[in-house]
């Protein structure tokens, strides 16, 4: 039934397609297909400036996620045939200077991205929700649970558009764009829910696939062509990547704006609102993530139960990790402990859990070491893990002395990349534990460990999630703070990480 009733769907969605396709050549080269056309000053100024600019990265599977690996590049076309403004402009009755020209091309860039987005949205309930509903593939309350509030952003995206479509003039150019932007953006507010909603979502989703029904369904919408070979949960992550967008389309038309402009004022204020607004859906989803994951530790000690866990606002990542037996464990770093867990069986029906395994490390009382490949961990080898001769690889050690005895695991990450992630989120969460040790005491910290306020907001991003193959470029249990906003001064404290290796900023 579903495999005749879904391609049918298909067809009456997209309709017949009657366009003919001509025979090429066999004996043609590549020149020959390829005809040679000019192109006007215009038009040839504003594709050198776009590509300049080059904003269009379509939803990269995000993500949403965990410790993250380096992959190689996807093949899968994520990009639409884009259109830049130069090419919309027949003539001008007056010449624009190189600067006025990219100003424009930017300005229309949002405009489109708008567009874009409001499509993919309405894509998503047409193509994924009514048809899963319908089909009885999932229930209401799981799709509800799994969509959120996608449907109160569509009215908030096509408000925005109407508002920058009517401040084109007759000559297709904008003259302010600064006020109506900061005008709109509170409406953003309403994304707090939705990618605090994002965490769960996430976890249902991936726990549902194991249903034959629903991931036959959903193979079968990325391999056809409207999904541009994204899968569902990359749609669902677009609201997200097109917030943290925002600032960096702003700050591209400042440049562009010549001194005393009217925008030269009001693009300054616009960015520092939707920066605030940003920060606070770090803050709150950051919140949300770590609410979730400490939902569904199980423990078999009363002591593991330990006042860090539930005294931690935030995780900084969490991922798989290794033992010195080959053991796959899954640890979380929240604000202010280091738990290492094992996963345990899941039931198809029931919420995500972790068995706690051994006693919960506070991280002021953390001790890190780098262990250089191929030194054997005190433990031993890692049995299990490696055969032959190779060697030991990209492992670090953590110990903890204290309010317990002592203890000390030596860890294996995937890659080098994965573990210079770790080191650095548990090297910051060391210094920020140990800083407010000190202030609750009532000494003056050094000035290296004093807290960064804004790393509160943003280390929260840092979803790090050695699952990311699965993820075809992120996502995942994937945090939805990281995700957003990043703040440079964090990538300084965080021994320059690279963690924004696939995020999508719609057409970013």
């Amino acid at each position: 039934f579903f495999s005749v009733i879904f391609p049918l769907y298909l067809i009456l969605i997209q309709g017949p397609c009657n366009k003919r396709v001509k025979p090429v050549d066999k004996s043609a080269s590549v020149t020959g297909i390829i005809t040679p056309m000019k192109t006007p000053a215009l038009k040839r100024l504003g594709q050198s400036i776009q590509r300049s600019i080059s904003f269009r990265t379509e939803a990269r599977p995000l993500p949403p996620m965990p410790i993250r690996t380096r992959q190689k590049a996807s093949s899968f076309p994520r990009r639409r045939n884009s259109q830049l403004w130069s090419d919309t402009v027949d003539s001008l009755s007056h010449e624009l200077s190189t600067k006025e020209i990219k100003r424009q091309e930017v300005i229309y860039e949002l405009t489109q991205g708008e567009k874009q987005l409001i499509e993919d949205l309405s894509l998503v309930k047409k193509v994924y929700y009514e048809p899963m509903l319908k089909l009885d593939i999932m229930t209401e309350s799981e799709l509800g649970q799994i969509f959120g509030t996608l449907d109160s952003l569509i009215p908030l995206h096509e408000d925005l558009l109407a508002r920058l479509e009517g401040l084109r003039g007759a000559e297709k150019t904008v003259q302010e764009v600064g006020p109506t932007m900061m005008d709109w953006f509170p409406c953003l507010e309403a994304y707090i829910t939705y990618c605090c909603n994002q965490v769960g979502a996430k976890a249902l989703l991936d726990q549902k696939k194991q249903d034959r029904r629903v991931e036959h369904f959903l193979r079968l919408c990325q391999e056809s062509s409207f999904s541009r070979k994204l899968d569902l949960w990359n749609f669902l992550d677009l609201p997200r990547s097109r917030l943290v967008k925002y600032p960096l389309l702003l700050k591209e038309i400042q440049k562009s704006t010549p001194p005393e402009h009217p925008d030269e004022e009001a693009l300054p204020q616009a960015m520092e609102l939707i920066q605030r607004i940003i920060t606070e859906v770090n803050l709150k989803t950051g919140e949300a993530e770590c609410q979730f994951y400490r939902r569904g530790l199980c423990y078999s000690e009363d002591s593991q139960r330990v006042s860090e866990i539930q005294a931690s606002r935030f995780l900084y990542c969490h991922g798989e990790l290794k033992s010195t037996k080959g053991q796959k464990l899954h640890v979380f770093l929240f604000e202010l402990v280091l738990v290492l867990t094992r996963p345990m069986a899941q039931d198809r029906e029931g919420p995500v859990q972790f068995q706690v395994y051994r006693q919960p490390l506070p991280a002021a009382h953390l001790h890190l070491e780098d262990l250089p490949d191929g030194e054997p961990s005190s433990s031993g080898s890692f049995r299990g893990a490696f055969t032959g001769n190779d060697k030991v690889k990209n492992c670090f050690r953590v110990s903890a002395t204290g309010r317990s005895k002592s203890q000390s695991h030596c860890l294996q990450a995937n890659d080098s990349f994965n573990k210079q992630q770790w080191i650095s989120c548990l090297r910051q969460a060391m210094v920020q534990s140990r800083d407010r040790q000190a202030q609750s005491s009532h000494c003056k910290p050094s000035e290296r460990l004093s807290p960064d306020p804004a790393l509160y907001n943003n280390i929260a991003e840092l979803n790090l999630n050695s699952d990311s193959r699965d993820r075809q470029a992120q996502s995942s249990h994937c945090k939805p703070s990281e995700r957003l906003s990043p703040d440079p001064a964090l990538y300084n404290n965080i021994a320059e990480l690279n963690l924004n290796s696939d995020v999508e900023m719609p057409d970013t």
